[in-house]
């Protein structure tokens, strides 16, 4: 299985496109909202041939304006899973034999179709259904989806083209083998791409996937499935089912063709699926692959060198964009007192020129968190923090749900390097600082260290050794390591993305890595001409 004589289309980053006043871009997208909004809108399970509408609904809500109707879902039961399954492995045979150059073309086609026509459903539906202002929609749910499916032929072209050496008289040469049974892709609602990647990327390899995307994104995982059926994908590959997940769960990890897991959401479930994975090992045909990316509690670190204003625009940037929901958003930050009056000055001015409310006004920088559960979440921790003797909220603070789920982006300042809001992932946009002594940088990157996280991080300093110095003491603390830079924003071929620690199995999304677990290579050593005599020549008289 290598190259052969085709030719492997060469991946690029899709440009982003800019989305200004008076571009057709954003008259377009803002039609789709109007019709997409307007529209309500039945998405069904997707399994084997068949689009099941099982009568059992929930309706979906854009988080902005949560008692508008976008319409419903169809929800699964036990037998819906159980059919899933079957109709995965029903489909599996001919999926995997089928040449990888067309498994490629598929997925080519995919990319160029979310590139081109679906472009503004797949943003619009990002905007409406995840309150992402177009800009995020936009480099998620068309750019970085583009970049993952383009990319990753790229890299299946390379590991088909590894192969190992053969001696004189004997050809060697490994097959890789998609897992024997069915993977099961399990999608969080921050990132449009990362649903469509985990159940394509190991398709694309020659599995199969069940498919259960967040309740929170399915408006848009909808989209996905469109796309996908237009692009070829066939009946069975990538079947989509939604219901109770733990009832998903329970009936996909019973089953002996259970071959592996794609996960990204939070650190306790994925931790309790490991441990139910290890309870059923013994029922299964292979061991099963496991490959989860989880929580974040990502830090920035100013040494007393850096740069205020660049620091400043790194917390605004990299803890507030998409209301801080994103799995590398900044959420504690360290910096030195000889900087803190001027960057505080900066990061007050910045969130309150920050305008709030619906992704249809493109003005708006920041819109809604997901749901209520999180509203409540987050209000909790900010009321806390206002009566904390050890916590003041400099800016910020408020929040309102009566038309969606607005929190106003909010800056706590602590005392305490240990108190909760630095240490327990929030998922949302409040950002906790605490200020150290310049004389006490090395301590400082202990206390960094010591997070159960190790997702991204980003350090800024102006002194080169002092880079070098917090680049190795915290080798263990974040998958992505910025310089001077914020800790969000990797993008697809450039900066794969993952971490260790509470924070996942770092198999590094948007990289080779990554599908090398969705494969089972075997080694086929051929002979031409066959010994004919049991007998070495060390044996002779």
């Amino acid at each position: 299985m290598g190259k052969g004589f085709f030719h492997v289309p060469v991946a690029t980053n899709e440009p982003v496109k800019s989305y200004a006043p008076g571009t057709p871009e954003r008259e377009e997208v803002l039609k789709t909202y109007k019709e997409l909004y307007n529209t309500r809108m039945e998405v069904p399970l997707y399994i084997g041939s068949e689009e099941i509408k099982t009568g059992d609904t929930s309706t979906m809500h854009p988080p902005h304006d949560h008692k508008h109707d976008l319409g419903v879902y169809h929800k699964a039961n036990k037998n819906h899973i159980e059919k899933a399954i079957e109709e995965s492995l029903k489909a599996r045979k001919k999926w995997a034999d089928l040449d990888w150059e067309h498994r490629a073309a598929v997925f080519l086609k995919a990319a160029d179709l979310i590139a081109g026509p679906y472009r503004a459903r797949i943003n619009a539906a990002t905007m409406i259904g995840q309150s992402k202002n177009i800009y995020q929609a936009e480099i998620d749910s068309a750019c970085e989806l583009c970049d993952f499916l383009r990319f990753n032929v790229e890299y299946m072209s390379q590991i088909y083209d590894e192969q190992p050496e053969s001696s004189e008289g004997n050809w060697n040469r490994i097959e890789y083998r998609p897992l024997e049974g069915f993977v099961y892709a399990v999608t969080p609602f921050n990132f449009t791409a990362i649903a469509g990647n985990l159940p394509s990327s190991a398709a694309l390899m020659g599995n199969v996937a069940i498919w259960k995307p967040s309740d929170s994104q399915i408006f848009s995982a909808q989209v996905i499935m469109e796309v996908f059926k237009e692009a070829g994908v066939p009946d069975g590959v990538i079947n989509m089912v939604m219901g109770d997940p733990q009832m998903i769960t329970d009936v996909v990890l019973d089953s002996p063709d259970f071959a592996g897991i794609h996960y990204t959401g939070s650190t306790t479930v994925f931790k309790n699926i490991w441990a139910e994975i290890g309870k059923n090992i013994h029922k299964y045909k292979s061991y099963p692959r496991i490959v989860g990316e989880t929580g974040g509690k990502d830090f920035i670190i100013a040494h007393p060198t850096s740069n205020a204003k660049q620091v400043a625009t790194a917390i605004s940037r990299g803890a507030f964009e998409f209301q801080g929901q994103k799995c590398s958003a900044a959420s504690r930050v360290y910096l030195p007192k000889n900087l803190w009056p001027e960057i505080k000055d900066f990061v007050i001015e910045d969130v309150k020129s920050f305008k709030m409310g619906s992704p249809e006004d493109m003005s708006n920088f920041i819109t809604a968190v997901i749901h209520e559960a999180s509203f409540d979440k987050l209000a909790k921790y900010i009321d806390q923090a206002k009566e904390d003797k050890d916590s003041e909220i400099i800016v910020g603070g408020n929040y309102d749900k009566s038309e969606g789920y607005f929190i106003e982006p909010t800056v706590i300042v602590t005392s305490n390097p240990t108190y909760e809001t630095m240490c327990t992932e929030l998922f949302g946009p409040v950002v906790t600082i605490y200020v150290y002594e310049e004389n006490k940088w090395e301590e400082t990157l202990d206390l960094v260290d010591q997070n159960m996280y190790g997702l991204t991080g980003a350090i800024f300093s102006g002194d080169r050794y002092e880079a070098e110095k917090a680049t190795k003491r915290l080798q263990n603390s974040a998958g992505n390591f910025y310089i001077n830079d914020k800790p969000t924003g990797a993008v697809v071929g450039q900066q794969p993305f993952g971490g260790a620690r509470a924070s996942g199995t770092n198999d590094k999304a948007g990289s080779k890595l990554n599908l090398l677990r969705w494969i089972s290579p075997r080694l086929i050593k051929e002979t031409f001409v066959p010994a004919t005599d049991y007998r070495y020549p060390f044996m002779g008289e």
